[in-house]
């Protein structure tokens, strides 16, 4: 019977089976869609973890009347009581007092390591400026010898914490690996020659104070550090963006110091003849350092206008010093030009480009026109992106680093690209290589409509305007950084790969393009990631070209548009009337449709 309680149960089973076998076929056809198109995502959304798991065991529960929220501000106001006083303390003093120092320091990247060589850096300038003064000039006194003997000290304990803090931890390259290790690393340091030239630097020299007195000569040792000022120069100019004015300040440097120590020898050998006693010696009048530096300036420049040495004594010491200026000023004037020149170098490099492109121009006769967009070209590119091409710069890094820099650039835009997704990302790695940045002016045509399509463009600055209307003038989308157009052209094929719209450059436009070529190079060593860009190609051209066909979008123009379809009835009667022949309207009219039919066909 129908409402027997055995054909209730019987329709419910029937339905319960057809709901799983409706079940089975809709997961059969995802996993079927899953594999052909690896791209496709799973419709299943993630778990989200309960607050229960997230939280910590320890977790504090909050009780009734919010005091876990008063705790909170209390930690966050940062009291500090001392005695009967209560005061506020900045955060980062507990970050300082958790710090550790690091068991080992990468003397390349380790920007403290830098900073530590800058103190060491001044306290041997300490020595090297100050150590020719207070031996030459009457500047060191018993009224200030405390003052003197408390900066030496403080420079010593600096160049001792250098030895015992910095340079045991210091790692270094032992057969390719890198060693970390504490005692591999104090072995190494112990080893070198820069401990040797440190324990020199140190040696205990000043214990003769007791015997001659404080004597600043005996601090001389403490100048042999210079192997810290060429390091803290090399890891300064790594990091600096424009180092050369940094290696201008130097060389300027350098001369000033040697000026310097001339001055210092000039007092001491007037000292030593007489302050005086002729008219080539100091006379010991106005500022005695300012005057013997004037006197140096003159000298090693070999300005002239000096007074002629009397004494043997000024006659050898006047000859040193004109040799060794010109030899001192000659290096400095090479070296300053070196500087100079090697910071010049990409703009001179431009400047003869530039110069032999227009005298090109100019033998050819090229309009002015062309050759001042030529001229804009240069100019923009240089002062953009600082060079005329960055293939140039990336040739002499290994092929990791060139990958490194170009995943930096361009990665995050390249994965974007619907095409490309679902990719191997090697392929895309072994893409980004291959890339190229060009330059477009104002108005000029990246593509025209028609032509061939053999690159894809990934805008990286600047905008372009896509064209299109009855005129070809109309704007129809602006595509700004980051966009990507002409990727199907990549992989269309049949004549399918045929520009549809004129792009020009809206302002000026720093794109980079892929070319077809180097794609499939690429593909040949990626027969999966090619089936599946095909694959996407195609359906990507039935989405573009299906709105067009839904609208009615017309094909090939006919010279007579097509006519509406002929009644039924009326059609029997024009039958009829030819049939029975004779010269009624209706044959005339019968005879009209036969050769309009004609014309159409």
């Amino acid at each position: 019977r129908i409402g027997s309680a055995t054909s209730l149960s019987s329709t419910i089973i029937n339905n319960r089976l057809q709901e799983l076998v409706k079940l089975f076929k809709e997961r059969t056809e995802k996993v079927k869609e899953k594999l052909t198109d690896p791209d496709v995502t799973s419709d299943d959304e993630s778990p989200v973890a309960s607050p229960a798991k997230l939280a910590p065991a320890t977790a504090p529960v909050p009780p009734p009347g919010g005091e876990l929220e008063g705790d909170k501000l209390a930690e966050d106001e940062h009291y500090c009581e001392m005695l009967c006083c209560t005061f506020k303390y900045r955060p980062w003093l507990d970050g300082l007092k958790n710090y550790r120092f690091p068991s080992s320091i990468d003397p390349l990247t380790n920007l403290m390591y830098v900073l530590w060589l800058f103190f060491v850096v001044m306290a041997w300038n300490w020595n090297c400026w100050f150590i020719p003064v207070r031996w030459a000039f009457p500047y060191q006194t018993p009224a200030n010898i405390h003052f003197w003997l408390l900066v030496d000290y403080l420079c010593d304990l600096v160049y001792l914490l250098d030895i015992l803090v910095f340079q045991t931890r210091l790692q270094f390259v032992q057969g390719g690996d890198i060693i970390t290790d504490k005692k591999a690393m104090k072995e190494n340091y112990l080893r070198s020659q820069r401990f040797k030239m440190d324990v020199v630097c140190l040696l205990p020299l000043d214990l003769f104070y007791f015997k001659v007195g404080v004597n600043p000569l005996l601090r001389f040792p403490r100048c042999l550090k210079y192997m810290a000022f060429f390091e803290f120069n090399n890891r300064l100019e790594a990091i600096l963006s424009k180092a050369y004015i940094y290696r201008v300040i130097r060389t300027t440097a350098y001369l000033l110091y040697s000026l310097h120590v001339n001055s210092c020898l000039y007092y001491w050998a007037s000292a030593y003849e007489g302050l005086g006693s002729t008219t080539w010696v100091y006379d010991g009048e106005g500022n005695s350092y300012i005057r013997c530096y004037y006197w140096a300036v003159k000298t090693l420049i070999t300005i002239g206008g000096l007074p002629d040495p009397k004494t043997l004594f000024e006659i050898v010491f006047q000859l040193l010093n004109y040799f060794t200026g010109v030899f001192a000023f000659s290096v400095m004037i090479g070296q300053m030009r070196d500087v100079v020149g090697a910071a010049t170098a990409g703009q001179t490099y431009y400047r003869s480009c530039m110069d032999s492109t227009i005298k090109y121009m100019n033998f050819y006769k090229i309009p002015k026109t062309v050759q001042n967009r030529v001229k804009t070209w240069y100019e923009y590119t240089w002062h953009s992106q600082g060079m005329l091409d960055e293939s140039e710069l990336l040739v002499q890094l290994p092929d990791k680093m060139r990958l490194d820099i170009a995943i930096d650039v361009n990665y995050n835009i390249v994965s974007k690209v619907a095409l490309f997704q679902g990719c191997d990302r090697q392929m895309i790695f072994d893409m980004l290589k291959r890339l190229r940045s060009v330059v477009y002016l104002p108005n000029d045509y990246v593509c025209k409509k028609g032509e061939i399509g053999r690159e894809m463009y990934i805008i990286q600055a600047g905008q372009v305007q896509v064209l299109g209307g009855p005129d070809g003038k109309t704007v129809l989308v602006t595509l700004k950084a980051g966009s990507v157009f002409g990727e199907i052209s990549l992989l269309a094929a049949g004549g399918g790969n045929r520009r549809t719209a004129n792009v020009i450059a809206h302002g000026f436009a720093n794109l980079f393009i892929l070319d077809k070529k180097d794609l499939n190079e690429i593909l040949v060593h990626y027969p999966e990631s090619q089936k599946l860009l095909r694959k996407k190609a195609k359906k990507m051209l039935k989405k573009n070209n299906k709105p067009k066909d839904e609208k009615g979008a017309p094909g090939d123009s006919l010279i007579i548009p097509p006519k509406a379809e002929t009644p039924k009835l009326f059609q029997a009667a024009l039958a009829a009337a030819g049939r029975m022949g004779g010269k009624g309207p209706l044959v005339q009219l019968r005879w009209r449709l036969k050769e309009l039919k004609a014309m159409q066909v």
